[in-house]
């Protein structure tokens, strides 16, 4: 019914206001997110049956088969699909390049650069020269496909996937790789008013002088994917929840921190799926966890946290497996991170051991070792009354006692204490048991 209310409101206003020209912005690495949210643009155009649909583009790249989604919704769709690498300064890097060949117009902005499309799968760098060849061999065919399919360069398109060659917004237009170049957004629709597409549907003709454009920003769900499939974030989270997880187990009781634990621990599940996991780091952070825990109960002098410093630093880098800047964990938040871990270990998780050994203070164990003072004669054999923080209890003692000695509680059983004087029967001090 709210898709309904939506068709209608917009049919109002397209008859009032003329052509509608939806409007998306990626910028960043392309994730099963961006794919999302790229063809629930595509969607809505084609509900709405706008002018067109234009996709403003920076990317350094992402993963292949969410872009294989992209391309194939741009290819599918029966609204036109404008790209434009903008603003100056932007990239349609690896990934991009698919997305830009795929649209039925492509446009740079001046200062904009194209290229270096060699492939990077969900495992990163494959170690295998064969499969490392295979992909190769299959995302160049890919954008070969691609630009057969748009009339663009077959041969740039191949070249960018296996040699990584990059262009600028001119090199790129002279190479037909895009279809102008355009300072602006309004100026681009100005460009392509009254050119001609083929569509599924079959021919159209834009009319995007006077189209009013309309945002269409990602939802809170798709920048919450997005912002999860970031490496940092899914490190960081994946840390968080493991600190969380310990501190109830050393902590029991305190809820908080296992509760934020878990849940950390939940969206870093979600997070390091969508990226390239090196399960070698994950299990070398894992050791590392262990070394930490083991210094709070073995006397290494230092070695265990040490060792697990190394092994924590390790596995940080080796997380995540890419040749691609972008994809790995920077380093300004591994330090940080392991050195917030070193103190977590050896500092909250030892006050919550100490706390867990410090002699009880209250109930009945918490009265061991308390001073009192003897009210009633005691001898071996029998009980006498002795006064313990305003109270009186009965006690016994393996020596008399006369009343006004200062007794010192060593057990207690039920009601009854057992004590001990403060100085031997000599006058000497008397030994702890």
């Amino acid at each position: 019914m709210r898709r309904v209310w939506m068709l209608l409101a917009f049919g109002l206003s397209s008859t009032l206001w003329g052509q509608v020209v939806l409007r998306g912005t990626v910028e960043g690495a392309i994730s099963p997110a961006t794919a999302e949210y790229i063809t629930g643009l595509i969607r809505i155009g084609e509900e709405r049956g706008v002018e067109a649909v234009v996709l403003e583009l920076n990317t350094p790249g992402g993963l292949l088969e969410a872009t294989r989604s992209i391309v194939q919704a741009f290819l599918q769709a029966k609204v036109p699909v404008i790209v434009y690498v903008a603003p100056s300064g932007a990239r349609a890097g690896s990934a991009g390049v698919f997305i830009t060949l795929a649209a039925h117009i492509a446009a740079m902005a001046p200062g904009t650069n194209i290229g270096a499309a060699h492939p990077v799968g969900l495992g990163g760098e494959a170690s295998d020269s064969v499969m490392a060849e295979k992909i190769t061999n299959d995302a160049a065919a890919f954008a070969r496909s691609i630009a057969q399919q748009r009339k663009r360069n077959v041969r740039w398109a191949e070249e960018a996937v296996r040699r990584s060659i990059s262009s600028t917004e001119r090199e790129a237009l002279r190479q037909r790789v895009i279809d102008l170049i355009a300072p602006s957004l309004d100026s681009l629709l100005q460009a392509l008013d009254g050119r001609t597409l083929e569509l599924p549907t079959g021919p159209k003709v834009l009319r995007t002088a006077q189209a009013r454009i309309e945002e269409v920003p990602m939802n809170w769900r798709q920048r919450l994917l997005v912002l999860l499939s970031d490496p940092n974030i899914a490190y960081l989270l994946l840390m968080l929840g493991i600190y969380g997880i310990l501190f109830e187990l050393y902590n029991p009781g305190a809820i908080v921190p296992g509760v934020i634990g878990a849940i950390s621990l939940i969206l870093a599940a979600y997070a390091l799926q969508m990226l390239p996991i090196n399960y070698a780091g994950l299990a070398l952070i894992l050791v590392a966890v262990i070394l930490f825990l083991l210094e709070l109960k073995v006397t290494s002098y230092g070695l265990l946290t040490v060792a697990g410093i190394i092994a924590l630093l390790l596995g940080s880098v080796m997380l995540i497996d890419s040749p691609t800047e972008f994809m790995r964990i920077s380093w300004s938040v591994i330090l940080p991170t392991v050195l917030a871990s070193v103190v977590f270990f050896t500092w909250v998780l030892g006050k919550g051991l100490q706390a867990q050994l410090r002699r009880p203070r209250s109930g009945g164990e918490g009265l061991i070792g308390l001073t009192a003072e003897v009210v009633e004669r005691i001898t071996p054999g029998s009980r006498g009354r002795v006064r313990l923080l305003g109270e009186l209890w009965w006690a016994s003692a393996q020596h008399v006692l006369e009343p006004g000695t200062r007794v010192r509680v060593v057990a207690r059983h039920g009601f009854l204490l057992y004590v001990e004087p403060l100085e031997s029967p000599h006058g000497a001090p008397a030994h702890d048991h």
